[in-house]
């Protein structure tokens, strides 16, 4: 699983990653909003390290440390890449998302619960807004330029068949080898495969989006899977004695690492 499976999710997940695209379409106040949010997750993982170093774990606290900051950032896909990347034992893997997987979810809970409610406009002028609107629709034909670039994602449904799937399939392949040979040529030996092979995936996905934005649909479901049965190997791989007792520590650390990055996003918010 970890040799070739996880390699190969990883392109798979990346097929939406047009950069042009995203740069498009994305308001330069969400990317601010991003940037801001990593750098306190990154504030947050040093600040949680200076209080809850894990020595417990060893050389592995700090590998454990990163790869739930990259969870925090990119979701689980960051992370099964910097856990495979750094060689975090199964055991470890399975007690650092169960006990993330709590924090987070207290977390999004407080974030709702922090949310402001919409305001609601009044009666009248939402009567007056649809009725306006439905006369223009009524009398006014209205002649749209789209991109095509973006019409060409625009098409492409939720759904995939078997034919998508082995393209799909057949593309990570190619990029997951060409990943392991520049790897090999152009880095130390043992260096993983996965930084440059998410360097081409993204590449090729900027550069040839009529060739990605079809299959992303079977990309996702097959990445999702192989994703899953990481997740399932690395917990029949571990311990439930051994995920019992680090999974405290890894919630208070879990616990800490996003309270501090809250603290950091309310003081650069104010």
């Amino acid at each position: 699983v970890n040799r070739y499976l996880v390699p190969l999710a990883v392109p798979l997940l990346l097929f939406d990653s047009n950069l042009r695209r995203i740069l498009k379409t994305t308001t330069g106040s969400l990317l601010l909003s991003f940037a801001v949010g990593s750098v306190a997750t990154v504030i947050g993982t040093f600040g949680a390290l200076a209080v809850l170093p894990l020595a417990s774990l060893s050389s592995d606290g700090i590998k454990v440390a990163c790869a739930l900051a990259a969870r925090h950032i990119g979701g689980a896909i960051n992370f099964v890449a910097v856990a495979e990347t750094l060689q975090v034992p199964g055991t470890l893997v399975s007690a650092a998302i169960a006990a993330d997987n709590v924090v987070v979810a207290l977390y999004f809970a407080c974030l709702f619960a922090l949310a402001k409610p919409e305001t609601t406009m009044p009666a009248e002028s939402t009567t007056m807004s649809t009725t306006t609107s439905t006369t223009t629709s009524a009398n006014t034909t209205t002649l749209q330029l789209t991109d095509p670039e973006s019409l060409d994602e625009t098409a492409s449904s939720s759904s995939f068949t078997l034919s998508s799937l082995a393209m799909a399939a057949c593309i990570a392949s190619g990029l997951v080898t060409l990943g392991g040979i520049l790897t090999r040529v152009l880095l130390p030996t043992g260096t993983s495969s996965l930084p440059l092979t998410s360097i081409l995936t993204v590449l090729a996905a900027t550069l040839v989006p009529t060739t990605f934005a079809p299959l992303r649909p079977a990309g996702q479901a097959l990445g999702i899977l192989l994703i899953q049965m990481f997740f399932a190997a690395s917990g029949a791989a571990g311990s439930i004695r051994l995920v019992l007792q680090q999974a405290p520590s890894l919630f208070a650390f879990s616990a800490l690492q996003i309270a501090v990055h809250f603290a950091v996003l309310l003081g650069l918010g104010r």
